[in-house]
């Protein structure tokens, strides 16, 4: 019934397609392991979908394997005359695509789309064979090569089908959309700009084109009709003036959209979405949206979550992006390679910056090799690099392109290699700084535009008091660098803690919640008012999956796994950051019952009021010890006390309880 269904549906479009016409294939698809030897083992999925949700519930192992994906197609006779694409926007991480038996192409990257011609393997009027071999098995070949991340296997993105004229805006380029709005010359009465079209057919050598661009309150302030050569290897370059534009900013994330037609009829349509903008950076100035100077108040976001591992839905986009606006953060870092498409088109129209990353990593496992001097190694890493930059060219929101995350100067021409990747960064798009997160001393940090340091001072190494220390010799001897910071460290909200014992020394597996908070307290101290970093990176927005951790997930988050809980940390920066809604937050509320007598509280308020703090009933002094840090004088506590802090309409309450129940750890 559902492949009667699906034909149905085809045969009701084929007689009305004159132009581009998309349709999805999310659904339909029967999906079984390699090992499984037979399709008579299949199961009737549809996309998006991994195979390791088992491990994220605990109820299996997590697999690095090969599986098959199968599903038929109904090709209408009347699409003879045109030409048929497949495009997938995400598939972890080797994908083979077979039309009818026939090998349409391979793609080795897990996190960016990819597109196959498959007109020449079609038969018309008939069901035709689809089959796509999928494998997240690691190779040494295909980056990261090292990294903490889980690579779920599956086609975890959408698929669609793309039918076209034989003359059409490429689907080919990079997986990108063909089109590229270039900024020439940005000022506040005129932006000159090109529109880079690339073209292909199978017939012609020139084509009609018609330009249209659209201003944020979608009256058309740019139209034009030409003929274009097409030529392979080259765009059809089509520059075009915006007289008094509506600027691209963080405050006023103004878009414009740009359409391409093609043919007289416009036989083939594109519209992609953009913003005017310029990015500029310094050492003494930091990063600058036209012109104006923007601190940087940063997350990194992984790409997974409990229960749905990286098969993300937009309702999931939408949920983190609440949690993150709620911080009061204004960037985010996708960390070790892009997400969805729709998480970008988000950022672009709330105006959040992001940074992107390229899958050159390196993991803190000593037994990892990150960097293999192989040709395939290097070429992959420059063709993801590609992949990265032209599918999210068009996005204003994006600000900064990743070159490297954490890489050591070990291997053959590691920093040849860097510079390589940089340049082609550059090549590609010369508007926006290359970026890269470092810990590491060396000429490795002198090649991006912009470097982030990640510190971890008073957490393996030292005490947080260290890293003022570490602040004042970094801006007196690498004063010239764009410097910035990124810090995190783990803390599981079921694991609570009266010791302040140092988490190293103790089992790793031990990573009580307050270890965490105060790490983030310190750092906070003493990077809150250091106004000379551009930016501040938190690691990390949320928990991920990580098969390399003792219970399969990384605890460094703000918000848990599941997206169930804040911990304490979330709301600091909630006080420190969020500037539209103030914060009033007691701190360890998991931590109710305690040992001794003698307490004191501690909460952070970002309350325009001086808060007042009752111990059943009784006052007690408090002072900011750091900003929006608040600490009570010490007070005695017995049986069951009701804490209760304002701040005007403000309030919060916890119930300590004083008691022999002990922790189970110490």
């Amino acid at each position: 019934m559902k492949r009667l269904i699906t034909i149905l549906l085809f045969s009701l479009f084929a007689t009305s397609v004159s132009a581009r016409e998309i349709y999805s294939l999310n659904d339909n698809w029967q999906f079984f392991f390699k090992l499984e030897t037979s399709s008579d083992y299949a199961r009737h999925i549809s996309l998006p979908h991994t195979w390791n949700l088992d491990a994220l519930s605990g109820q299996g192992d997590y697999m690095q394997t090969t599986a098959n994906y199968t599903r038929d197609i109904f090709v209408p006779q009347e699409w003879s005359s045109k030409r048929l694409f497949l495009k997938f926007y995400g598939v972890q991480s080797v994908a083979d695509v077979f039309v009818n038996g026939h090998h349409a192409g391979e793609h080795r990257g897990g996190w960016t789309a990819f597109t196959f011609e498959i007109t020449p393997y079609l038969k018309y009027g008939e069901n035709n064979s689809l089959v796509v071999v999928v494998s997240n098995a690691y190779q040494n070949d295909v980056l990261p090569t090292s990294s903490e991340v889980n690579l779920y296997g599956g086609i975890y993105r959408d698929v669609e089908l793309i039918v076209t004229e034989k003359t059409t805006v490429s689907p080919l380029y990079y997986g990108s959309d063909g089109v590229f709005i270039h900024q020439d010359n940005i000022s506040e009465t005129a932006v000159s700009a090109r529109a880079s079209v690339w073209v292909t057919s199978i017939d012609d050598k020139l084509c009609d084109l018609a330009i249209s661009v659209r201003s944020p309150m979608g009256d058309v302030v740019y139209s034009r009709y030409l003929k274009g050569r097409i030529e392979a290897g080259k765009p059809i370059d089509i520059p075009f003036m915006l007289e008094e534009p509506l600027l691209w900013s963080p405050d006023e994330p103004n878009l414009y959209t740009v359409t391409i037609g093609i043919g007289p009829k416009q036989e083939d349509e594109v519209t992609v979405t953009t913003g005017f903008r310029t990015i500029t950076h310094s050492a003494t100035e930091g990063l600058k949206i036209n012109g104006e100077r923007i601190a940087v108040r940063g997350v990194a976001l992984y790409h997974d979550r409990a229960a749905i591992g990286s098969a993300l839905r937009t309702r999931h986009y939408d949920e983190d992006l609440e949690h993150i606006r709620d911080i009061g953060a204004n960037a985010i870092r996708s960390t070790t390679a892009p997400h969805s498409q729709y998480l970008y088109d988000t950022c672009d129209q709330t105006g959040m910056l992001v940074w992107i990353d390229t899958p050159f990593t390196r993991a803190p496992y000593l037994s990892d090799v990150f960097y293999y001097a192989t040709e395939k190694f290097k070429q992959n890493g420059l063709q993801q690099l590609r992949e990265v930059v032209l599918q999210n060219y068009n996005h204003p929101s994006v600000v900064m392109w990743g070159i490297y995350s954490l890489i050591w100067l070990r291997g053959d021409n590691v920093l040849d290699y860097v510079r390589q990747l940089n340049a082609t960064a550059k090549a590609l798009d010369s508007s926006r700084p290359t970026v890269a997160c470092s810990n590491q001393d060396g000429e490795i940090n002198f090649i991006p535009d912009l470097i982030v340091w990640q510190q971890d001072v008073g957490w393996s190494r030292g005490a947080i008091s260290d890293l003022q220390v570490w602040q004042e010799k970094l801006h007196s001897e690498w004063a010239h660098l764009k410097s910035a910071v990124a810090y995190g460290a783990p803390g599981s909200i079921d694991q609570q803690t009266h010791s302040s014992v140092k988490p190293f020394e103790l089992d790793p597996r031990w990573q009580p919640e307050r270890w965490q908070t105060e790490f983030h307290e310190g750092y906070a101290k003493y990077l809150a008012q250091d106004d000379k970093f551009w930016g501040l990176w938190i690691n990390n927005m949320y928990e991920f999956g990580s098969v390399r951790h003792t219970d399969g997930i990384s605890r460094s988050g703000l918000v848990t796994f599941d997206r169930k809980d804040q911990k304490d940390a979330y709301y600091l920066y909630r006080a420190l950051w969020n500037k539209k809604s103030p914060t009033l937050y007691i701190t360890e509320k998991r931590r109710n019952i305690r040992q001794d007598s003698i307490q004191q509280v501690k909460f952070y308020s970002s309350a325009a009021e001086a808060p007042v703090l009752l111990v059943n009933k009784d006052t007690v002094r408090v002072r900011e010890v750091a900003p929006r840090q608040f600490l009570s004088d010490s007070v005695v506590m017995r049986g069951r006390s009701r804490v209760v802090v304002s701040a005007g309409k403000l309030s919060d309450s916890q119930i300590v309880t004083i008691g022999n129940a002990l922790e189970s750890r110490q």
